[in-house]
This record gives C-alpha cells, sequence and structure tokens, in this order.
C-alpha cells in the first residue's frame, strides 16, 4: 500500500532541502514518505547529477572578496556554475559568501583545505556536490587566493565578475581610502606585477624579442636594436607594473607617488586579482 503524498508534504522537502517540486515529489514516493530517506535520496541524486556534470563547462559565477575583521588578512574566491541565470540567484552569491567566511575563519592554507573544512558538520566538499544536485548545474570553486599585511582592502568590482585584495604596509590615516583606490586601478588596468624587480624573467625575455623585433621591423639599424628595446621594456614597466602605473585618478602621478603622498612611506606589499572565467 503506497503512503499518499501531499503538496504540504512536497513543499515542506522542498523549503528543507531547496530542490525542485518534482524531485522532493519523486524522492518522497521512492522513500514511501520518510522525509529522512527522501532526503538521503535527493544526497544521492545530487551526487550523481554532479557526477553526470564534470564534461560542462561552469564559466559563469561569482567572485568574493573579503578582509578580516582587523584588516591583516584577505580572502578572494571564485565560485563558478554554468549559467549567468545562476549566477544572480541570490542562494548562490550566499553560497560564495559563506564560503568565503569560513575561510576568513578558519585560515585554510590552500582550496584542497579548504574543501575539506565542515560547515555545520558537513564539509564543504559534500555542500558543492549537494547544490550541484539541488540546482541541477555544475557548480565549484575554482581559485582561492589569500594575503595578509599591515592593511588589506578588499574589493569587488562588476557585480561580482572581478574581486582585488590589496596588502599595504602601513595601517594608517587614509589607507582604506587609499586602497580602495589602488583596488579600483588594479581592476581596471590588470597590472602583471607589483615593480620592476617582480616581473618574471620569462616575461622580460618576451617583451624584449617582441621590441626587438619591431624595432628591426622600422628598419632601425642592428646596433641601434639593443637601446631601443630597453626603452621599450621601460615603457613596459610604466604601463604594467602597478606602483609605475600612471595613477588613473590623477595622471600627473604614478600609484608609488599618490600613496606616498597620501602618507609617507605608504606603499602596496602584494596584491591579487581574480576574474571571473580569466
Amino acid at each position: 500500500m503506497s503512503v499518499q503524498i501531499t503538496a504540504a508534504d512536497v513543499n515542506k522537502l522542498r523549503q528543507q532541502t531547496g530542490a525542485g517540486m518534482m524531485d522532493c515529489k519523486k524522492a518522497l514516493v521512492e522513500a514511501n514518505g520518510d522525509f529522512e530517506a527522501a532526503v538521503d535520496y535527493l544526497r544521492k541524486k545530487g551526487a550523481k547529477v554532479a557526477a553526470s556534470r564534470q564534461d560542462r563547462d561552469s564559466n559563469e559565477g561569482v567572485v568574493i572578496a573579503k578582509a578580516t575583521a582587523d584588516g591583516k588578512r584577505g580572502v578572494v574566491i571564485e565560485l563558478n556554475c554554468e549559467t549567468d541565470f545562476v549566477a544572480k540567484n541570490a542562494d548562490f552569491v550566499a553560497l560564495a559568501n559563506k564560503f568565503t567566511d569560513l575561510a576568513i575563519d578558519k585560515n585554510p592554507a590552500s582550496l584542497e583545505e579548504l574543501l575539506s573544512l565542515d560547515i555545520d558538520g558537513q564539509k564543504v566538499s559534500d555542500i558543492i556536490v549537494e547544490n550541484t544536485g539541488k540546482i541541477g548545474e555544475k557548480i565549484g570553486i575554482s581559485k582561492f587566493e589569500t594575503i595578509s599585511g599591515e592593511k588589506v582592502i578588499p574589493y569587488i568590482h562588476g557585480n561580482y565578475r572581478l574581486g582585488v585584495l590589496v596588502a599595504l604596509n602601513q595601517a594608517v590615516t587614509g589607507a582604506e581610502e587609499a586602497g580602495k583606490d589602488v583596488a579600483m586601478q588594479i581592476a581596471a588596468m590588470n597590472p602583471v606585477a607589483l615593480d620592476k624587480g617582480d616581473v618574471d624573467a620569462t616575461t622580460i625575455e618576451r617583451e624584449t624579442e617582441i621590441a626587438k623585433e619591431q624595432i628591426r621591423a622600422e628598419g632601425k639599424p642592428e646596433e641601434m636594436v639593443e637601446k631601443i628595446a630597453a626603452g621599450k621594456l621601460n615603457k613596459f614597466y610604466k604601463d604594467s607594473t602597478l606602483l609605475n602605473q600612471e595613477f588613473v585618478k590623477d595622471s600627473s602621478k604614478d600609484v608609488r607617488k599618490f600613496l606616498n603622498d597620501t602618507a609617507a612611506g605608504l606603499t602596496v606589499t602584494s596584491f591579487k586579482r581574480v576574474q571571473l572565467g580569466a
């Protein structure tokens, strides 16, 4: 004899699990009206959905950046899904915030460590699988970055599509506002490194070779190539390293001078920039 499944039962399970109405009805039928068994059924279904969607692209999602209450450490996380529709859902954004808050609280050293942490007795990795089942899309954390410093400022740009963390060497008056301006600069200008000495050798070699080929293509004599290439490399440093970039809000100074004008010796010690899908 089958148990009668009412609309109220279905709605109760839906409220409890967040799964779709038809999925909840099927789960209750399969579980013969047993709520706990129905929840287990849905979780198992979620696991199956997660496995079956591993080949799907999940390039949409949200980027969340936050700092600890004392401003000494920051975290930025990218939580992905398959569609923009899901990315804009308040529950999905809340889930990303929950993972970021956990990282702020527990300070995991890596993404793997974050995925193994518990929220209310459930591992982050299991919560992701469960929500894959609820949402019906492949979801996952693709990026996890953290920095620390005397003053860390988080910034989220473009409706959760880009997150920036900036670490300053001093927590002085004006540092918060200046850090936010620098974070906006990083979002807009996408510097490759903090300063000249931080650019990796491969990038320098590539930029130098490109410059030399351009110079030769212009018909310049070979004895001038090295000198002109060095000038082009300096231009690259000015355009592509944060402290040497022209400050977007005031083109009369670079970022280094802007910070020093805010407070003597104020500078950036590190930064992270995470762009959705990049």
